[in-house]
């Protein structure tokens, strides 16, 4: 520990030490101000600021908030937008002064919806940040999706890196890394199953959002918590000028939005909401035939969702947020036999942010959240009822600092302090008489701290840095966790078309979600570190190479990153995973690898645009024997599940006219590791009668599953209403009918005359065969 802390003090002294040099001799000033749409008044991430005749700049952050700092003078500054008008404004730099901007959308429509992220090509050339992207709502919503539901985590899925957890999931694995592996943030407060429907759909409501940002490596040192990714959502603000609606109708689910101001030009509110209706079809389908004998009704299933969003400013230098989510899916079940199946599960967030502005070089986000995920299963069959639920739930406090001394530095500092509880399981089983009556109830607490600071320092105009450090801590009844966490990354450039990008990360994650599959299920339990349950780490690595070609209007990159992970987790063979006090000793820990590379080409300039991104990876896992186990595989390396070696992903978005956009999507991945059963052995019972065959299987994940690869096709025609906008979005998910692989069982083969089993062979099941939808969105 003392070693820790010695490294953290030299790290924080190294790291402000060029507050220490000189100031410079000639006059400097501060420009900063906020960069907002002219259309609605939102705010937008990721807006560039720039002065090209003195090769520098800024991009907004995730408030719209900019701060420059120039040489007093005249100069010209560009502001800039993806799918918005690039506007020129001309200062005469004379004091530190306040200059919002307003951007105009831009005429061409195609401009907007491009899903290569909100920058262009040339901020992502010139950033020392690697490994991210960032979406929008309005890039997302052109892409073909399943049954017409836009989803971004799906959107997310399209980039080189990232692979699904399974057909038409929107699971995540990042560059190796397991489903629990990824933090998901709504407005700076943690989403603990961003999933509906089992993993269909994500929770985020594309018309609350503002924009997404993924990490996959190179993290900034104020995202902590988790292995492989970070994904951190932005709701938007509303309008603060003018009340609108909006909202579409599709086939399986509903949006309506409501927007406006609380004071004009002071404070404004966003409310949005949707609903699917499956259970309106199936009542009406299961009533129709409620007297048919032997029927068995259809279970009921839908979900829903509501953001809220209100801000309001206090006066020049203080504005406040609140933002409220609240989701639920809801699956049931009635039987004519008498048995009842009811399984809930969802999340509650709520944050309160407080901006304050001290000066235009340094400000500071305070924000206290709590968000609770929980799910619970009841049934009851005839005098007995069961019930089964497990929650998780977070107070959080955060506070983070930027401070922008020069053009040259931009420091960043925060703290941040949770507390977690954690309901691993409770049991209720009883009888209607009383006989019968059995309760258990399985909880953990758990504090988890954390202390960053980090220098985005730009060197010399071809070398820019980002430097920094976190500290983390994890306490659970008596036992107590600590880790050092360095974070850098680096930027050098060639030429004006070229640069070199270099970056490092070490993560700590302290809570584990317990799962028995490859993929997130909505009945997983959370879990903390304790004496027994160390934290996982991990490090990465990584470089790459961008290129700026055809004259800017084209992006070729090209990354390779290795990835090593200590104490990953998984269970021994019959683990008991629910309502168990001793849970602690069902847990196996190993050591996990990745490493690949990944090709990304992106252009977004003209009336085509679009990416194409191919990964070749790998993945694996080794958990030695322990704990009276022979480990997992027999201590033998194997790939998981979300292994994949080859994928390949084609996004083309093209403009037919001023009112049609057609777009396109093709997936390729390798098939899935499986484990099958490579034989069987014949028993024969006591009796003497019947001959059993059992299977006899090889090593873990030996066989993989037929490839995965589908073609969406997806059209927008705007319509023209009196009032408003509004338009059909029509699309085909699987246009060619491809039945890919979901998971693979094996059927009896009898001799028809001896009715002896013969052989087995095996059968695929598939999800989606082709699915056509159609949208209908307004907005007045």
């Amino acid at each position: 520990m003392r070693l820790a802390l010695s490294v953290a003090r030299l790290g924080l002294v190294l790291l402000f030490l060029p507050l220490l040099a000189p100031a410079q001799t000639r006059a400097r000033y501060t420009v900063s101000g906020y960069v907002r749409s002219g259309t609605d008044r939102s705010v937008l991430p990721g807006a560039s600021v720039a002065v090209p005749a003195l090769g520098t700049g800024v991009t907004a952050d995730s408030t719209g908030l900019y701060s420059l700092v120039l040489p007093a003078g005249r100069h010209q500054l560009v502001i800039s937008f993806i799918g918005y008008q690039s506007q020129t404004r001309d200062l005469n730099l004379t004091r530190t002064q306040r200059l919002s901007f307003s951007l105009p959308e831009s005429a061409n429509e195609l401009g907007e919806v491009t899903v290569v992220g909100s920058g262009t090509l040339e901020q992502k050339l010139q950033t020392p940040q690697m490994s991210v992207e960032r979406l929008t709502t309005k890039e997302a919503r052109l892409l073909p999706a399943l049954f017409g539901e836009v989803d971004l985590l799906k959107t997310l899925q399209l980039k080189p890196g990232v692979q699904n957890g399974g057909e038409g999931t929107s699971g995540l694995f990042v560059r190796g890394g397991s489903a629990d592996q990824n933090l998901f943030l709504l407005d700076e407060t943690v989403v603990y199953n961003p999933s509906h429907l089992f993993g269909l759909f994500s929770v985020f409501n594309p018309d609350a959002v503002q924009s997404v940002d993924l990490y996959k490596g190179g993290f900034p040192a104020q995202y902590g918590g988790r292995l492989s990714s970070v994904v951190d959502v932005k709701l938007r603000e509303g309008d603060p000028q003018k009340y609108s609606v909006s909202g579409g109708l599709g086939l399986i689910s509903s949006r309506l939005t409501v927007e406006g101001p609380i004071v004009k030009d002071k404070g404004s509110f966003i409310v949005s909401g949707r609903r699917t209706y499956f259970d309106v079809f199936t009542r009406q389908i299961n009533k129709l035939n409620e007297n048919t004998k032997g029927y068995d009704p259809i279970p009921d299933y839908y979900f829903y969702d509501f953001n809220a969003k209100a801000n309001y400013k206090l006066g020049a230098k203080d504005q406040l947020f609140l933002t409220g989510y609240y989701g639920r899916d809801v699956f049931g079940f009635n039987s004519t036999n008498g048995f009842n199946f009811d399984f809930t599960w969802g999340n509650r967030v709520g944050a309160l942010r407080w901006n304050h502005v001290f000066s235009p070089k340094l400000f500071v986000n305070t924000t206290v959240s709590a968000t609770r995920y929980q799910y619970g299963i009841a049934n009851k069959l005839d005098q007995f009822s069961f019930s089964l639920s497990s929650d998780i739930q977070d107070y959080a406090l955060r506070t983070d600092f930027e401070y922008a001394p020069n053009d040259r530095h931009v420091f960043k500092a925060g703290a941040t302090a949770t507390s977690h509880r954690f309901g691993v399981g409770r049991l209720q089983a009883g009888s209607s008489d009383g006989s019968l009556n059995i309760g258990s109830d399985v909880t953990y607490q758990g504090q988890e701290a954390s202390l960053y600071a980090s220098d985005n320092f730009k060197a010399t105009d071809k070398l820019q840095l980002e430097y920094g450090l976190r500290l983390t801590s994890f306490r659970s009844g008596t036992d107590i966790f600590g880790g050092v966490e360095p974070r850098a990354s680096a930027r050098y450039s060639l030429s004006s078309t070229t640069s070199l990008k270099a970056s490092y990360a070490q993560m700590y994650q302290y809570v584990h979600l317990v799962t028995n599959s490859g993929a997130s299920l909505p009945t997983d339990i959370w879990y903390p570190s304790r004496l027994n349950v160390k934290p996982q780490r991990s490090q990465q690595v990584a470089t790459g190479v961008s290129f700026l070609l055809g004259q800017g209007k084209y992006l070729l990159t090209n990354e390779v990153y290795y990835k090593w992970a200590r104490n990953q987790v998984d269970f021994r063979d019959g683990a008991q995973l629910f309502v168990n006090s001793d849970l602690d000793a069902e847990f196996l820990f190993g050591k996990g690898w990745a490493y690949g590379n990944e090709l990304y080409l992106e252009k977004k300039q003209g009336r085509t645009t679009g990416w194409i991104g191919y990964t070749l990876a790998w993945t694996q896992r080794n958990f030695q024997p322990q704990r009276g186990t022979t480990g997992v595989n027999n201590g033998k390396d194997f790939f998981p599940t979300y292994d994949r070696r080859h994928n390949l992903t084609v996004v083309v978005l093209h403009q037919l006219s001023p009112r049609i956009n057609l777009t396109g999507s093709f997936v390729y991945t390798s098939g899935a590791p499986t484990t099958l059963p490579g034989g069987r052995f014949l028993l024969q019972d006591i009796f003497g009668d019947n001959l059993d065959a059992v299977p006899i299987y090889p090593d873990r994940n030996t066989y993989r599953l037929a490839p995965y690869h589908r073609f969406d096709l997806g059209l927008v025609y705007k319509l023209k209403p009196r009032r408003g906008e509004s338009d059909l979005t029509f699309s085909i998910y699987n246009a060619y009918n491809r039945r890919n692989p979901y998971f693979v069982y094996f059927d009896q083969v009898r001799d028809e005359q001896t009715d002896q089993i013969t052989s087995y062979r095996a059968r695929q099941v598939s999800l989606f065969p082709v699915i056509p939808s159609m949208t209908y969105n307004f907005k007045f």
